[in-house]
Order: structure tokens, then C-alpha cells, then sequence
């Protein structure tokens, strides 16, 4: 039996109202109660208990970031020695301005980066500024790099259950 099957369902109801987004309104916790039965404190419990057992990874804000006038969205990819790569991508995920941090092995001989890290600025210039700043971060174990912009919007979802 998966850990899906095996749901309470009430938690169950709880991960299908809530998979698209919280109810953008003051109080959702309360909405979602309304909307299921549930007490909004019942809510709040049922999620956490999600949270810490696996359940759900997150519960978060997906900001739409050109609405946001960040328009310039760049992966940076780094060539960085791996002797020092956990350390140092734990550093360059800890900056603000990095939104996604994460190790990918390398494609040599034409893809020679295993260090990815999402930056988002209101131009390319920004985004230049924040390369400055990450190549900082990893100071001599840094080989090369590059950035690729984003040309589109993709629309981002996680998994979905039925109802």
C-alpha cells in the first residue's frame, strides 16, 4: 500500500483542495475548513502533520516573478570542483537572491557544469551583478560558468491526485 492509499480522508481532501494553491483570500486556512468541514485549526494541524511526514515537501508562495517586474530569469551554471561542491552549493543556495540551488552531474566533454542556481533580477545587467556575487561565493573552485535566460513562461505544477 503507498503512502497515498494509506491517507486519512479527510487528509486526503485536504491534499486535493489544496494541490492547485491556497485560496488567495485573508483567512484561507478558515476558507478551506468551510470548504471541507473542518475547522480551520483541524486544517493547519492536518497540514503540518502532512509536512512532517513527508507528505507535502512545502507550503509556499510561487510568486509569478514577471508580474513582478523580474523579467530577467537566469540559470546560472557553474563548473565547480566537486571536492568542495556540497559546501559551497549549501553557500550559493543560502544567498536571497537564489531561488533554486542544486547539483547535476556533468555531460562532458560538452556540458562541463554540475552547479545550478536560479537567479531573478529586472535585467540582464542585474543578473550580472548576481553572477559577481555567487562567483565570490565559490572563489577558486570555480572553473567556468554561464547563465541561460529564460525565453518563455512555462507553467509549473507539481504531481496531482484525483479527487
Amino acid at each position: 500500500m503507498t503512502r497515498l492509499e494509506s491517507l486519512d480522508p479527510r487528509d486526503r481532501a485536504l491534499i486535493v483542495a489544496t494541490q492547485a494553491g491556497l485560496p488567495l483570500v485573508s483567512r484561507p486556512y478558515h476558507a478551506l475548513g468551510e470548504a471541507l468541514g473542518m475547522p480551520a485549526d483541524e486544517v493547519q494541524r492536518r497540514l503540518a502533520g502532512l509536512l512532517e511526514r513527508g507528505i507535502i515537501r512545502r507550503i509556499g508562495a510561487v510568486p509569478n516573478h514577471y508580474a513582478l517586474g523580474y523579467t530577467a530569469n537566469g540559470m546560472t551554471v557553474w563548473d565547480v570542483d566537486d571536492a568542495h561542491i556540497d559546501v559551497l552549493g549549501a553557500r550559493v543556495g543560502a544567498l536571497p537572491f537564489v531561488t533554486h540551488c542544486y547539483q547535476r552531474p556533468r555531460h562532458l566533454p560538452d556540458w562541463p557544469y554540475n552547479l545550478f542556481a536560479m537567479v531573478h533580477a529586472r535585467s540582464r545587467d542585474d543578473v550580472g551583478a548576481l553572477v559577481e556575487a555567487i562567483s565570490g561565493v565559490l572563489g577558486e573552485a570555480l572553473r567556468s560558468h554561464d547563465v541561460l535566460f529564460s525565453s518563455r513562461i512555462l507553467k509549473k505544477t507539481g504531481l496531482r491526485i484525483r479527487d
